[in-house]
């Protein structure tokens, strides 16, 4: 497939965003952006633990005298929601939306142990400058956002859209009327104009249908996670990047299962092929190797659904 990428790409700066949206990101490997609406503010995702104080420093310093109003979650992974305790301690009346099996994910102690060690892995990858052990009871979904729900911010709104796939509880978030989309990573995480990374961890056939429900909205900007803002020019080929990615990964790992690998040795194999130094800037191998697993789950079950 031919992919166009237009010029301004090269030259385009991932972070700057339109007016009213800034970057609060306060270290490696998970971002935060702070809306300003005319009304209300808004925090989409909060990054990691080892890195809240100086979070929660940039937060204040954009918001001056304002109040934190809403925290949205585009899923429960612990690199989007590691420093979410801290904030909620900052700004207890902060209205946390997430999807409703989120609140359920967070009803479960064993995944609030997998999400603090998993933070405390990326203290000891990152620096151990931040904090190390989180509160585990500062995980929390005040209110259920459901698909095509409507957040006021006064003259903008959140439109929520339901995106799984990534995760049950992942979701994409449209700001309105600017219509700048924020995707989940169902969608993908764009490394560069030619590569994306993309993790499927659920169902093949929803993040499929996620893909299309993104593309048919017709954002006009968008916004990958762990990337940054992508070239409006960009938009219709980043879609395709998309699709493009996840076959790659289907006949890689279906040749795999059509040779009687085990899922051991496909699981060798798809770290061998995938996992790159690049990588080990944004995730600790713990976390690429639990997810590599969950993949390699999705596309058996992909095909023997096929029947191949």
């Amino acid at each position: 497939m031919k992919k166009t990428v237009c010029k301004e790409f090269k030259n385009s700066n991932r972070f700057d965003f339109p007016d009213g949206i800034v970057r609060v990101t306060a270290g490696q490997g998970g971002e935060a952006l702070l809306i300003l609406g005319s009304s209300k503010t808004a925090l989409i995702d909060c990054g990691m633990s080892y890195c809240s104080d100086l979070l929660i420093r940039n937060i204040k310093e954009e918001l001056q005298t304002r109040p934190l109003d809403y925290i949205f979650m585009s899923h429960t992974h612990y690199d989007h929601i590691g420093a979410l305790p801290f904030i909620k301690q900052e700004w207890p009346e902060a209205i946390v939306f997430g999807a409703e099996y989120a609140k359920k994910v967070f009803e479960k102690p064993r995944a609030i142990e997998t999400i603090c060690s998993l933070n405390v892995n990326a203290w000891e990858l990152y620096g151990s400058s931040g904090v190390r052990d989180i509160p585990p009871e500062g995980f929390t979904v005040d209110q259920i956002a459901s698909d095509l729900d409507r957040i006021s911010l006064g003259e903008e709104e959140i439109v929520v859209l339901e995106t799984k796939g990534h995760t049950d509880c992942s979701l994409t978030f449209v700001l309105e009327p600017q219509r700048i989309m924020f995707l989940s990573e169902t969608t993908g995480v764009l490394e560069s104009p030619i590569k994306m990374h993309i993790a499927i961890l659920k169902k093949y056939k929803d993040a499929m249908a996620s893909l299309e429900k993104c593309r048919s909205y017709g954002a006009k900007r968008i916004v990958s996670p762990h990337y940054g803002i992508v070239p409006e020019c960009f938009n219709e080929t980043y879609w395709d990047l998309f699709f493009q990615e996840a076959e790659e990964r289907r006949i890689f790992l279906f040749e795999l299962f059509q040779r009687n690998s085990s899922e051991e040795e496909a699981l060798e194999a798809y770290t061998d092929h995938y996992w790159v130094d690049a990588l080990k800037a944004e995730q600790p191998k713990q976390a690429f190797l639990l997810n590599a697993v969950n993949i390699i789950k999705v596309y058996l079950e992909e095909y023997k659904r096929l029947g191949q």
